[in-house]
This record gives structure tokens, C-alpha cells and sequence, in this order.
């Protein structure tokens, strides 16, 4: 493939936002820089559209403008469409436009392992896994005191806080079991009320807000488990940077989550089971006061996720990514 080719990431977010598609897409402008000329829009075309060679396009929905002018632009031509979450798991089955964007695509790219099965086998052919990749970094001083168990992820209805919420008020009595919630709610205002009340009435839960990505790193870097409650995922990023510091995780058994931890991990709770995350965080704790803590639950994850952090290396992505542009210009 020619190394000039340019490409157009198209965006529904863009860095005012912050959120994970404008993350994704700004860190795949990085790791292309030096093989390809990279530029990122939220519309599609604009002035600089006739020097676009290739076109990756974040979200079948909420891009589904831009990619279905891309599609009568070029024809059967240089169009993957990356299917980031919500779409893979809720749009496709509802909206007519958001499946017409996976006809009109070349190439479809879902971001974990089970993501695939999601999709009608007849697009699983022309459908690839790239998994989004975060630096390693050593893990922060952890109180062996106690459990410090953190969740990052804004208060949403799919997010699932009420999971925390409730195993909050189940080991409200385990002094040390300490949970650290971080994420604003301004999508649902309603959710930050009930985290408030759990935060009065537990003193073992911590409302923390929204936080700058690079301190809600630490917070990751520093417990000894992430907790990942969500009722569905595309990919969750909080996952692999757990896994790329050292952070064991405890996640639903959602097919998102499933991908990028494995079907063998032994971490899962049902989506929605207080009563299932509590068992485990307090498995978690007990392994911590044994004898030999490789050997327990919380050791145990450790060493899974470490066996899964080389999905996660940003080397991985970048060959995945140049990958995906070769298949795209050699599509007749």
C-alpha cells in the first residue's frame, strides 16, 4: 500500500467532549503518524475531503451522514466503520441507519474478542478485532490494611451504579472493604442523588466525582481491584489500563467485557448481582490476609490479567491499525 495514502477519521466527538471516541480517534492519529497523513472531523465532507484517501469512521449511528456520503463518494471503496459500544450492542438491532452503515462498509472493526459473535455472520467475514492499547505502568504503594476497590465511569443507566450503590450498603459493616467511586453525573442528575445517599449512609463508599483522566489513573494504579459493573460495553478502555498497571478487575459477564478479559477469567459476577461483587470483594480481602495471597482470588486475577495485558500494547494497535489500511486500499 502506498505510505502516502491519507486517511479521515471521522469522529462523533471531537477534544472538546473528551470522552472515549475522540480518545480513540486522536491516539489512532498518533500511532499512524509517520506512515500516513492522519486528520480527524466530526463532518463529513468538508473543505479538505478531496484529499482523503480512506475513511475510518467511529460509531455506525452517530456517523451514519458521513458514512453513507463517503459510501456514494467512493463507492465499494477505502470505508471501515468502527463499532465503539452502543452501537454494537443496542443500535444495530434498532436502527436502520446504523445497519445500513455496516452494509456500506468495507471492513467493520469491534474492539474485542466476542465482539464478532454480536454481529450477522454474514458480516463476520469482513469484520476485524482491534484491541485500543494504554502504556503499562507500575502500580502505586496499595494500604494493606484493607480492599480499596475503585470504579471509573460517568453515572449512567448502562454504566449500572446502582450495582455499587447496593454492595456499598452490603458490606457496610466491612471497615475494610473501601469503595472509590469516580464519574460525574451530569447525563442523569438522578444518579448523583442516590450516590450521595449512599455516600451518607455508608461510610466503607466514597463519591468522587468526575476526575481528570491522569488522576483517575492513579486511583486505578493505587487499589488493589477495579470493579466494572456495566450492563453492556464495546471495550471498555478503564479495563486495559487496569490490566496494563497491574489492577486486578471485577466486571459483569457482559459479552464487552468477556472480550477483553477472557471466557476463562474467574472475576465475573452476573450484570447486576450486588450479592455475587460483594462475595467476591470480600474473597478478594480474605486472600489478602493469607498465608500465601498468589494462591487466592485477588493473586489469581492478578496473574490473568497479566497474561492478557500484551492485547493491550499500543505496538499491537498500531500493526492492527496499518493492517486494517492495507486490507481497505486493496479492496477492489
Amino acid at each position: 500500500m502506498s505510505r502516502s495514502s491519507s486517511v479521515v477519521i471521522v469522529s462523533p466527538a471531537l477534544a472538546d467532549a473528551n470522552n472515549g471516541n475522540w480518545r480513540t480517534a486522536r491516539r489512532w492519529q498518533e500511532l499512524l503518524a509517520g506512515t500516513h497523513p492522519v486528520r480527524i472531523t466530526k463532518a463529513w465532507p468538508d473543505a479538505e475531503a478531496a484529499s482523503d484517501d480512506l475513511m475510518l469512521a467511529l460509531h455506525a449511528r452517530r456517523s451514519a451522514g458521513p458514512i453513507a456520503a463517503w459510501a456514494q463518494a467512493h463507492p465499494g471503496q477505502g470505508l471501515a466503520v468502527i463499532l465503539t459500544g452502543t452501537d454494537l450492542y443496542q443500535d444495530i438491532l434498532a436502527d436502520a441507519a446504523a445497519r445500513h452503515s455496516l452494509e456500506l462498509a468495507q471492513r467493520l472493526v469491534v474492539l474485542q474478542e466476542c465482539g464478532p459473535e454480536a454481529l450477522p455472520a454474514w458480516l463476520r467475514g469482513k469484520t476485524r478485532v482491534i484491541y485500543q492499547s494504554s502504556p503499562a505502568l507500575p502500580p502505586l504503594p496499595k494500604d494493606g490494611g484493607e480492599l480499596t476497590a475503585v470504579a471509573v465511569g460517568h453515572l449512567r443507566q448502562v454504566k449500572s451504579p446502582q450495582t455499587l450503590f447496593a454492595v456499598a450498603r452490603l458490606l457496610c459493616r466491612r471497615g475494610d472493604i473501601r469503595i472509590r467511586h469516580i464519574g460525574d453525573a451530569t447525563a442523569e442528575p438522578v444518579l448523583g442523588d442516590e450516590a450521595r445517599a449512599a455516600q451518607r449512609d455508608c461510610p466503607n463508599y466514597e463519591w468522587l466525582g468526575g476526575l481528570p483522566h491522569a488522576q483517575a489513573l492513579e486511583e486505578i494504579r493505587r487499589a488493589h481491584v477495579l470493579v466494572h459493573p456495566s450492563a453492556l460495553e464495546g471495550g471498555a478502555h478503564v479495563i486495559l489500563e487496569a490490566v496494563r498497571c497491574g489492577t486486578p478487575v471485577l466486571a459483569s459477564r457482559v459479552p464487552g467485557n468477556v472480550g477483553m478479559l477472557g471466557r476463562d477469567y474467574e472475576g465475573y459476577f452476573p450484570h447486576g448481582d450486588a450479592g455475587m461483587l460483594a462475595q467476591l470483594l470480600q474473597a478478594c480481602r480474605a486472600g489478602q490476609q493469607a498465608e500465601n495471597p498468589a494462591a487466592h482470588l485477588l493473586g489469581r486475577l492478578a496473574a490473568q490479567c497479566a497474561l492478557r495485558a500484551p492485547l493491550f500494547d499500543a505496538a499491537a494497535e498500531r500493526s492492527a491499525l496499518l493492517n486494517l489500511l492495507e486490507e481497505l486500499e486493496s479492496v477492489p
